[in-house]
């Protein structure tokens, strides 16, 4: 049957894959985004499709729309966007909430919200499970963010218990593929671009920081299934549980690349996690999901599509 779907962010790197994954399985799609950090040749290939509507508009804002499902994934969400205006990241990460909860209360709509693995800060407990309540500074330089995700979280039970409305949530671990912007300013990417041209692969502290990445199909696979299954509303942890440390992540790259770029290193910033890792007990438990792409054949695919943005 087909479903009417809001994606709110729906021109950036998950929003734009997640849009053209829902319109092949027949649903009409509206994207909603303010394009600060989405870009228009993310959905360009979509605009023709009859069942797809781009609506420019801030999440900030209020909005309405006659729809089924809403997922939100309106917020930058990497450290050099989220930073650029801390202020700002803030709002999106609460109103932005908020307008799609209250979009889906009207509606009687269920609303899917894109929480992170950053709510558990620096991790005492690895691999982290949903029940960790997390190490998080509410006053450091990603505290807009971290701190932002862990509201829109309060708020998404609030609304559930007090409202009654249809809510999923899921905490996104290290996810990369293609429509990563290249100035991103997220590891792989930077990896990547700079081995593709030739330039230093910086990597913070020593290098032995771990991070686990998961494929962006298999990171909207577990989406989609948390979203239409009446099990379980979340927080449902969605990562890869390979982990990785950043040396060997770069080594990977520059051995894909044949790249002859040198590794430089620099101060670690400030409240980076030492370790991330996702427990996806609950994820095999109630959606049956588990990551199928491993690091290897997804760097692949990066590459190839990183290779095409490179002049």
């Amino acid at each position: 049957m087909l479903k009417k779907i809001l994606i709110t962010g729906g021109a950036g790197f998950l929003g734009s894959n997640l849009s053209e994954r829902l319109l092949n399985e027949g649903n009409k799609v509206i994207c909603m985004d303010n394009f600060y950090t989405g870009f228009k040749r993310n959905i360009e290939h979509l605009v023709d499709n009859p069942n797809f509507d781009l609506v420019e508009h801030d999440v900030i804002e209020p909005f309405d729309f006659d729809v089924d499902q809403i997922y939100n994934l309106a917020c930058p969400a990497s450290p050099p966007h989220y930073q650029q205006d801390p202020l700002f990241t803030t709002r999106t990460a609460i109103f932005g909430v908020i307008n799609c909860l209250e979009l889906a209360r009207k509606n009687g709509a269920r609303v899917f919200q894109a929480s992170t693995s950053e709510v558990y800060g620096d991790p005492l407990i690895h691999p982290q499970p949903e029940s960790y309540w997390g190490s998080v500074n509410p006053i450091g330089i990603r505290s807009c963010y971290d701190e932002g995700k862990r509201v829109g979280e309060t708020l998404m039970f609030d609304y559930h218990r007090q409202h009654g409305v249809d809510i999923r949530v899921v905490r996104i671990f290290n996810t990369y593929g293609p429509r990563m912007n290249p100035d991103d300013g997220r590891v792989v990417s930077n990896f990547i671009v700079q081995a593709l041209r030739g330039e230093d692969i910086t990597i913070y502290g020593d290098g032995e920081q771990t991070r686990s990445f998961c494929y962006v199909d298999d990171l909207l696979d577990g989406f989609v299934r948390l979203m239409n299954q009446d099990e379980h509303i979340g927080p449902i942890n969605i990562g890869n549980p390979g982990e990785f440390t950043m040396l060997e992540l770069a080594e990977k790259v520059l051995k894909k690349v044949k790249s002859e770029s040198k590794l430089t290193f620099h101060p670690l910033p400030g409240d980076d996690p030492k370790q991330r890792k996702p427990d996806i007990i609950l994820a095999k438990r109630y959606l049956n999901w588990e990551p199928k792409v491993a690091l290897d054949q997804g760097l692949d695919k990066a590459i190839a599509y990183f290779s095409t943005m490179i002049k």
